[in-house]
């Protein structure tokens, strides 16, 4: 039934027309108005120019009856009715648009956990990691990832055994693992329904932030530094309206692109010192997932290391004195929100989470490590970083010495493969090996 028929019934009774005398008035037949004002017709375009005209009513407000009348008439599942009526009114608003905006969000491939830039990541090693466990070890159904950095190593061994640790002492790590393993409820449709109005922002009427002020021009293209932190606040802001899992999601998903647009050799401790080109933020959602076999921590490994028990532990620490915390602290200040006061060039917070292998206590601290885990196999990821000029990219662990320091505490064997590892700067990586140690505990 069309409701636009008793719309016109109504008006017709008030201006004291009778059937007859419209027909005469517009040529309409009776018998169609009949129809019409019951609701079994909807009428022409031209039909209701002519009625609006003898009526003295605007024709805009019976067409827009009409084309509402036509759109409810073909909803065929009431229950999403009025989500198909938005989605209708976004498709209006935005032409063409609509549809790029439809397939960069909802069509696309979410974005993998290993996309990301980050200094150390065995991305391209995980294959080789995880063969070599396999033929050098036995009967394994637990494992820790215990410096978890990008946290690609501990995908892969969700896949493969029954429990996963994984841990690191990053705040945006935590909450990367959070949203790309953590358990919780979450909604897709929602979140992607969120991506696209950040996507839609006009960055011209968005007032400086926080964010914006502090990073806008060196990080950041200042208008897309704008919208970047109007979205955090926004994430902010909706927190009581989300999950703690499509909170975490947001956030990560938030890193994950702003990532592909920063003005950076892909860590934050400098930025490029040239006029920064413009690239307009346009979030994808991250690949997020529900596993029900990973246990997430945020803790100093030699601290945690006394409480965890598993068949693996996994021990990729920093290789040398540059910190991660420093490295990605514009993500760690992104996360956290608590919105400390800067300093430096780079713009950095206070020190917060500084690690003993990014000095000269490493040897010791690592020596602790092995000897407080318990776990029948430990296997550590180290390489043959170059001897640069600066002594903060050497190793603050030499190779022997690791090897000493585990054949300590069980039969050691070590395997190598030669690897380009992810360079940020110029230097020049020759003969770049990562080395892979298997230890078997002694009471093994």
């Amino acid at each position: 039934m069309y409701q636009i028929g008793n719309i016109l019934k109504t008006i017709r009774e008030e201006r004291a027309f009778q059937i007859l005398d419209v027909q005469g008035k517009t040529g309409i037949d009776s018998s169609q108005l009949s129809r019409i004002e019951t609701g079994k017709r909807l009428p022409t375009v031209e039909q209701l120019n002519r009625l609006s005209d003898l009526y003295n009513i605007d024709n805009t407000l019976l067409l827009v009856q009409r084309e509402s009348d036509k759109i409810v008439t073909t909803i065929e599942n009431p229950e999403i009715g009025l989500q198909s009526l938005d989605v209708a009114k976004e498709k209006i608003l935005l032409g063409q648009m609509y549809l790029n905006m439809f397939r960069d969000t909802y069509l696309s491939q979410p974005i993998a956990l290993s996309s990301r830039r980050y200094i150390g990541s065995k991305a391209k090693l995980v294959d080789w990691i995880f063969e070599t466990i396999k033929n050098h070890t036995h009967n394994i159904h637990s494992f820790c990832d215990i410096f978890a950095g990008t946290g690609v190593v501990a995908q892969r061994a969700a896949e493969l055994f029954d429990r996963v640790i994984i841990n690191d002492i990053l705040y945006s790590n935590n909450v990367i693992y959070k949203a790309f393993f953590g358990t919780g409820e979450w909604n897709k449709e929602k979140l992607c329904d969120i991506i696209t109005g950040y996507n839609l922002l006009n960055t011209t009427s968005l007032q400086s932030n926080y964010f914006s002020k502090n990073f806008g021009g060196k990080f950041f293209e200042m208008s897309e530094a704008k919208r970047i932190g109007y979205i955090r606040q926004d994430i902010e802001n909706r927190k009581s309206e989300l999950t703690q899992k499509e909170y975490n999601i947001l956030l990560a998903t938030l890193i994950y692109n702003i990532d592909k647009i920063a003005n950076t050799l892909g860590h934050f401790e400098a930025y490029i010192q040239k006029p920064i080109e413009h690239k307009q933020l346009h979030l994808k959602l991250i690949d997020a997932q529900v596993n029900n076999n990973v246990e997430i921590h945020m803790a100093d490994s030699n601290i945690i290391a006394n409480e965890i028990h598993c068949d693996v532990v996994y021990i990729d620490p920093p290789y040398n004195s540059r910190q991660y915390s420093r490295f990605y602290h514009v993500y760690e200040t992104l996360v956290k929100w608590d919105k400390p006061k800067l300093s430096g060039v780079a713009m950095k917070p206070p020190l917060e989470n500084m690690s003993d292998y990014c000095s000269t206590r490493a040897a010791r601290a690592m020596r602790d490590l092995v000897s407080n885990i318990d776990a029948r196999y430990i296997v550590v990821s180290y390489n043959n970083t170059y001897k640069s000029k600066s002594s903060s990219s050497e190793n603050k662990i030499q190779l022997e010495e690791l090897q000493q320091i585990l054949s300590d505490v069980g039969h050691t064997e070590v395997f190598e493969h030669k690897h380009r590892a992810f360079n940020a700067g110029n230097t020049d990586f020759k003969d770049h090996k990562e080395f892979l140690y298997i230890t078997t505990k002694a009471n093994e």
